[in-house]
């Protein structure tokens, strides 16, 4: 799962190891003093995260990994 803008990573929702539905929220950015949910785009399990709270983040860059399930 990538993020679509740059921004700070504030807050991780789902835990590692966590069954997601399409569209739950993965993930929030701080960006441009606006939060911004990143979410799942297909049912998973959150394999992990490929970033930390209070990161930076790039747009593009891969956040989460989800198993399809």
């Amino acid at each position: 799962v990538e993020s679509h803008v740059p921004g700070n990573v504030w807050k991780l929702v789902a835990e590692p190891g966590q069954s997601v539905e399409a569209g739950d929220t993965l993930v929030i950015l701080e960006s441009m003093k606006m939060e911004l949910a990143i979410t799942a785009p297909v049912a998973g399990v959150v394999s992990e995260y490929r970033c930390q709270p209070g990161r930076p983040v790039q747009a593009g860059q891969v956040v989460a990994v989800l198993k399809a399930a």
